[in-house]
């Protein structure tokens, strides 16, 4: 009996033996897996930190060529500003200068004035109100000269009929 419990124990001896091993071999398994994972995180971590430094480099440009645009517009508006103050300097120049310049002849002129036009009835609406228009642009009517001259123009039953 005593050769059986050797051979108990010597079978748990290796039994025990194996589970060691076998625990080493998963420790080391572990430990690889671990070191696999981490390198694959830092592999992660590298390839977003290029990202970020690229989407960076991208927002810093065109915050840039904003900023450029920008002071482009300030610049145009300044230079629009300066005009807009010479242009009102002059105005109120000429509005506070005296009108009493004796005017020479030969700036002086006299714009050719064409001769009202009649409406009978007999010609085409369309035609006349056509040459009454170019009249009174060539006289330089405005709204309410224009007005008087068109009722001028009208005649006996025409008149009486468009203003019932």
């Amino acid at each position: 009996m005593k050769y059986g419990q050797e051979e108990i124990k010597k079978g748990q001896e290796e039994i025990k033996k194996g589970q060691e091993e076998m625990k080493k071999e998963l420790e080391i398994g572990e430990e690889e897996m671990k070191n696999l994972i981490r390198a694959e995180k830092e592999k992660m971590r590298a390839h977003v930190e290029r990202q970020v430094e690229g989407t960076k480099e991208h927002v810093n440009r065109s915050i840039g060529k904003v900023l450029e645009d920008v002071q482009g517009a300030k610049t145009e508006i300044d230079e629009v500003q300066g005009k807009i103050s010479f242009l009102e300097k002059r105005i109120s120049d000429l509005e506070i200068r005296p009108n009493n310049i004796p005017a020479s002849p030969e700036l002086m002129y006299s714009r050719p004035m064409i001769k009202s036009l009649t409406f009978d009835g007999q010609t085409s609406w369309t035609l006349f109100k056509t040459q009454f228009d170019v009249v009174s642009s060539t006289n330089g009517w405005t709204g309410p000269v224009k007005a008087s001259q068109l009722v001028a123009c009208l005649r006996g039953g025409v008149s009486s009929r468009n203003s019932s």
